[in-house]
């Protein structure tokens, strides 16, 4: 699952920095690797947590079940990201957990476990938002925070704008990506490791540290190995970026998610980044976005949770049935 993380959502982070042709792909699994394993090692253990408990009742279920289920989720959230990195798709590894642990919390029911009212609706209904709002809330951002910054190109005179590309906004978009790796590795490490947490005991204690460490380094050899595949679609397959595009696509991704996250609203890095991207290509007009590309990108959304609850909840009554 970290594998896949780091494969599906350096793209996040990283993928306009390569559009835009500020850094090489190797420099940017490089920095990335660095930056998200330091996220994830030392802040990482802020959202696990929640994730690990906050959809399904873990305490009220049975341990062995808690277990069979867990290894459920992991494995269906882990292949439905592995064939949307396949197919280049951006995809939220977190919305992919929260499906796979609905779907466990489904197949509780189905088994007796569980009454359908004991999962956390409310939790979902949150996430379910997040989809529209997150990368409507990005795209305007980045579509006005791009128009200024046009504005203060031309302010400049004739033949500033690549002096300024190579420039200035060379290293601005650098130091914005930077900062979206380190979030990233802050955050999303605990897709990966939640789900070991009811496997071990550790429900409502710290984090151990050699857990976060674990998931750190899966990201980065997930980032190191396939994480190319997505972010060529990020970078350069909606629109296409320049440095200064990248950067004011950066800024409005960070800024939503800050805002988001001072509301309590759970949001997806996957989908406010696309999002901003694709505000930065309509401030040059409708023309400069390749649609067909964000029609697939928006159906491989919309397929996420449903996916991996399905699988999920199969493999573990499966699990169960078999008298594993």
């Amino acid at each position: 699952m970290a594998w896949n993380i780091g494969a599906n959502d350096l793209a996040n982070s990283m993928g306009d920095v390569v559009g835009s042709k500020a850094l090489t792909l190797r420099q940017v699994i490089i920095i990335a690797g660095i930056l998200n394993f330091l996220g994830a090692t030392f802040f990482g253990s802020r959202v696990t947590s929640t994730v690990a408990k906050g959809i399904v009742p873990i305490s009220i279920i049975d341990a062995h079940l808690v277990i069979l289920g867990c290894l459920a989720v992991l494995f269906s959230a882990g292949l439905w990201i592995t064939l949307a990195t396949f197919f280049r798709l951006p995809v939220s590894t977190s919305h992919s957990v929260v499906g796979a642990m609905l779907g466990f919390g489904l197949g509780c029911t189905v088994m007796g476990v569980l009454r359908l009212d004991q999962i956390s609706w409310g939790v979902l209904g949150k996430i379910v938002i997040s989809w529209v709002l997150s990368p409507i809330a990005g795209m305007a951002l980045a579509f006005l925070i791009y128009k200024l910054v046009a504005r203060f190109i031309r302010s400049k005179g004739a033949g500033a704008e690549e002096r300024l590309e190579s420039g200035l906004f060379r290293y601005l978009v650098i130091a914005s990506s930077c900062y979206q790796a380190f979030s990233f590795g802050t955050n999303d490490v605990a897709n990966a490791i939640a789900p070991i947490l009811p496997i071990i005991g550790a429900i409502g204690e710290e984090v151990p540290v050699w857990i976060l460490v674990f998931g750190g380094l899966g990201i980065v050899v997930g980032l190191g190995t396939w994480g190319y595949r997505v972010i060529m679609t990020l970078g350069e397959k909606i629109t296409e970026l320049k440095p200064s595009r990248g950067f004011s696509a950066d800024i409005a991704c960070a800024t939503t998610i800050l805002v988001c996250s001072s509301f309590g609203m759970p949001v997806s890095t996957t989908h406010t980044i696309v999002g901003s991207v694709i505000g930065v290509g309509l401030a040059r007009g409708f023309d400069a976005v390749n649609f067909g590309m964000v029609k697939s990108i928006v159906y491989s959304w919309l397929a996420t949770i449903p996916a991996a609850a399905v699988v999920s909840m199969s493999v573990f009554i499966g699990l169960v049935r078999l008298g594993v």
